[in-house]
């Protein structure tokens, strides 16, 4: 017994010393946690460098572009071929992947060999021998005449600039085919397939390992956003943020990012880092100098890294007694599944001398002890650098997605992570140390790389076809010039209807008289009341003017209008009005006081004079009985007169159009022109008396309330009418009336965008399809969304979080879906804005007999004041179709309250100067 413990104790004694002597001999082989985390941040910058447009040239990591945009979602369908060519043997492979989101693949692949004089020869040879294994592949499999798209996993470095082309920075691994660096590989392997002409492929992907690997692995996890090899080379790729790559045009979405990290190093940045062994190594290679991250890392050197450190060891007579055999200096014997099986955990020992037998060695026990332990710490070593790079990585994605916790799924591929024992358990151990803020999962990739390709393949032709739908549909909102110029002479048109006595009733536009004659001129002064209706909030004003321009005080109150009121009666709707009105006297200390008011009224009026208005129809969803046909005036009157209360001086019935033009009056003398680009769409202009039919008199001018929104309503726009303005106009409460402002106005522009979204959704271009009740709930897709959606600022993951909160769970794909719908119906709202405009300024022109026009125009709505392109659109297509005009758009800053205000000042003015004459 007491041998046993004795002899139990020599072997522990005997492992202890070998490994203690190996340790002190391979001491900068080991790797501290701060190290590592010292190494984490440098990897951190090289990626910065790499993704910099300045930068990247000089960059040892190069951080490639792949123009791979999407991951699977589960739609995908249809027969692809896919070409694995980097390792040791070519792999075609024919992928089935089936139909509904089953995620279910079939596949039939076939390996061929990759003779040294071929990957070392002629790099036409190289091309011609890959058509050739890929002509008998089909020919095998009977698929000679079908049409097949094909993706190519090439695992070299390649510097795209679409998915389908690649420039060859240079061969790595064992390659070193001649006149193929710097040329694009498709086309060479275009230019080979050609050559059979009984075989018929569409190259749609050119993919680097890595990325086939994430693929691979996406289609079974969508949080798989990495892809990792740690296999005869090494290597890593990501999904970045488009906006954070310099090299590639656009912000939209996510590309994913090849690092080619193998080169990490190459710069000097991790010479403190490298041992005598690894320059030795590197000096021994096909290209000194280079990769030499990956020769610190993968299965092609790990191999020849622990033959050098033995033959050193043995010179320097610490192992195999001093004794050395011409295996143990010949290059290439020891191989990286040597070290594998040499740290295998029950076996290891004895394979290990078996291994060093076959050498030609006589190893002791201890000497096995020892080379086991060599193997260990260079395999370890490898896993650690692997680790702090891959740390970067996760870092980086969280960093991007401003998260304080990342959960992500890491696809893995390579011989190395496959077949070595201890390797994959070792790097999830560093990586989750270095990293504790993100939960990773590591998932394998149960088919190589090589299905990888076949789906990125059939993601891109997936989003090919998605692509030619949806620009379908948002081609139905892009306008021409062409078009634009008819809808401003159309809209020319409706003008010059609406001003004659003869053609007025048939007119669209229906051009009121507003008997507003005057401008400010900077003399008006006193005391008003100003009231504001229009939308969902009622405005009660008190409006102080001191003669002089700007020299206004306000004070105002706002009051909501329920919807019971707005789709009640009308004596209910005025009354709330009234008791809005005490409410604000009240709270101004003004009861009793009898002041002139103006009665900002933002629905279409026939007046007959300035202070007599009748309702013609209601809009913006106002629907109060017992008020079409009647003088609004006198509607409040009488709801005064109920109250018994008070008493106001109604001078003014106004337009808010016009009170914008006013308030902007006030302050520019040269403004003419109101506009309102807000929950309804309306202009104003001054007009000669001259051209007014409908009012007696010729001398001076008019402001004329055209009530554009009703443009259209004759069917003269129905050719840049859609089907989803339809939708929207049916679900409205006015059907076929108001059609200019229902492609105009924030009233309806979400309800657009929503009905798109509902048609993109049934069509499986949105939202993967699932189509929610949240979706088709009216109204839940409000024009605000629209300016928050198209803001510059915005990333896509805030995009992502609005349509979370409106129930809706979208990919980043989808998010940029989204974001174009919105763009692009928000951009025709602007645009025939600008083409409205534009024809009444060409009037005003034209009438004032002038060669150039400089004139302003007032503008206020939300539409116009939140949204971050509209203005700038809207000028932009005015100066287009009206380039004889400097049109100045001025925003009026005070709303048409204060508008009011100014026109029942400037009427009490006139009557002033009336009665003194």
């Amino acid at each position: 017994m007491f041998a046993v413990h004795l002899m139990a104790f020599y072997c522990s004694k005997l492992k202890e010393d070998q490994i203690k002597k190996v340790d002190r001999f391979l001491y900068h082989m080991r790797l501290s946690d701060e190290t590592l985390l010292d190494i984490m941040a440098r990897f951190q910058a090289e990626m910065q460098k790499g993704l910099g447009k300045d930068t990247n040239p000089t960059a040892s990591v190069k951080m490639l572009p792949t123009f791979v945009r999407a991951i699977p979602d589960g739609s995908e369908n249809g027969e692809f071929l896919s070409l694995d060519l980097g390792g040791s043997k070519f792999r075609v492979l024919k992928v089935q992947v089936s139909e509904e989101g089953k995620r279910n693949v079939q596949m039939e692949s076939q390996f061929y060999p990759t003779p040294n004089e071929i990957i070392r020869g002629n790099g036409s040879e190289l091309f011609d021998y890959v058509a050739d294994c890929l002509a008998d592949f089909m020919k095998t499999k009977g698929l000679k005449h079908k049409k097949l798209p094909l993706g190519l996993t090439f695992s070299f470095p390649c510097r795209q600039m679409k998915l389908e082309e690649g420039i060859l920075l240079s061969w790595t691994k064992k390659f070193k085919a001649r006149g193929i660096q710097g040329t694009d590989v498709v086309s060479c392997l275009t230019k080979a397939i050609r050559k059979h002409k009984d075989i018929d492929v569409d190259i749609l992907a050119l993919v680097n390992d890595t990325v086939g690997t994430m693929m691979t692995c996406a289609y079974d996890d969508p949080y798989c956003e990495v892809g990792v090899i740690i296999g005869t080379g090494t290597n890593a790729c990501y999904m970045e943020d488009m906006s954070n790559i310099d090299l590639v045009e656009g912000d939209e979405g996510r590309m994913c990012i090849n690092t080619e990290w193998g080169a990490f190093g190459d710069d000097g940045a991790l010479e403190d880092i490298r041992t005598e062994f690894d320059r030795e190594l590197d000096l021994g290679s096909l290209n000194p100098g280079k990769q030499l991250f990956e020769k610190m890392i993968s299965g092609l050197y790990l191999g020849e890294l622990v033959r050098i450190i033995l033959l050193k060891m043995a010179k320097a007579g610490l192992l195999f007694g001093g004794e050395k055999s011409s295996a143990l200096h010949t290059k290439g014997k020891i191989e990286t599944r040597h070290v594998a099986a040499m740290e295998k955990y029950k076996e290891g020992l004895a394979n290990t001398r078996e291994i060093l037998t076959d050498l030609g060695l006589e190893p002791s026990e201890a000497d096995c002890i020892a080379v086991q332990h060599v193997c260990t710490i260079v395999s370890f070593r490898s896993a650690n650098l692997c680790a702090a790079a891959l740390a970067a990585i996760l870092t980086r994605l969280r960093e991007n997605k401003k998260l304080a916790r990342l959960r992500t799924t890491v696809g893995m591929d390579g011989t190395l992570y496959k077949i070595h024992p201890q390797y994959p358990k070792r790097l999830h151990k560093v990586v989750r140390r270095l990293v504790p803020n993100c939960d990773v999962r590591f998932l394998l990739s149960e088919s190589g790389s090589t299905k990888g390709a076949a789906m990125v393949t059939a993601v891109a032709s997936r989003v090919q076809a998605q692509r030619k739908q949806i620009d379908k549909v948002l081609a139905l909102f892009r306008l021409t010039r062409e078009q634009l110029m008819d809808v401003q002479s159309k809209m020319r048109t409706e003008f010059e209807y609406g001003l004659k006595k003869d053609t007025h009733l048939m007119a669209t536009v229906k051009m009121l008289p507003t008997y507003v004659c005057g401008t400010p001129d900077g003399t008006e002064k006193g005391k008003f009341l100003a009231l504001d209706l229009g939308g969902t909030n009622f405005r009660v004003l008190l409006v102080k003017i001191r003669s002089g321009r700007r020299s206004v005080q306000m004070y105002n109150k706002i009051f909501t209008i329920p919807l019971e009121i707005m789709q009640g009666t009308g004596e209910e709707l005025f009354d709330h009005i009234v008791q809005c009105i005490a409410d604000f006297l009240d709270y101004m200390g003004l009861k009793g006081a009898q002041l002139p008011l103006g009665f900002t009224f933002s629905f279409p009026c026939r007046q007959t004079s300035i202070d007599k208005g009748t309702l013609i129809e209601w809009t913006k969803g106002f629907k109060a009985t017992d008020c079409e046909g009647e003088d609004m005036v006198d509607m409040l009157r009488e709801a005064i007169k109920r109250r018994n209360e008070f008493d106001l001086d109604i001078v003014a019935l106004v337009n808010d159009t016009v009170g914008t033009m006013m308030t902007c009056g006030h302050e520019d003398p040269n403004c003419e022109i109101g506009l309102i680009a807000g929950t309804g769409s309306n202009m104003c202009y001054m007009e000669e008396m001259k051209n007014i039919e409908l009012v007696e008199g010729d001398e001076g001018k008019m402001c004329i309330n055209t009530e554009w929104g009703a443009f259209g309503d004759n069917g003269c726009i129905d050719d840049i009418w859609t089907q989803y303005d339809k939708k929207v106009d049916e679900g409205s409460l006015n059907p076929g009336k108001q059609r200019y402002e229902k492609m105009t106005s924030g009233m309806y522009l979400g309800e657009i965008v929503q009905q798109i979204l509902i048609d993109l959704t049934k069509q499986s271009l949105l939202f993967r399809g699932q189509m929610s009740e949240r979706l088709q709930t009216r109204g839940i897709f409000e024009t605000k969304f629209l300016s928050q959606i198209e803001s510059d600022r915005l990333a896509l993951l805030q995009v992502r979080r609005i349509l979370q909160q409106l129930g809706l769970d979208s990919t980043c794909e989808d998010s940029i879906v989204v974001k174009e719908v919105c763009g692009a119906v928000s951009r025709r709202a602007a645009q025939l804005y600008g083409a409205g405009l534009a024809a009444v300024v060409e009037k005003r022109r034209q009438d004032q007999g002038l060669e150039y026009l400089k004139i302003t125009v007032g503008v206020d709505g939300t539409l116009y004041k939140l949204h971050p392109h509209f203005s700038r659109i809207l000028q932009e297509t005015v100066k287009e179709l009206a380039p004889q005009c400097d049109v100045t758009l001025m925003l009026s800053e005070d709303g048409s309250g204060k508008g009011a205000a100014l026109i029942t000042a400037v009427a009490k003015r006139l009557q002033q100067a009336q009665k003194e004459d």
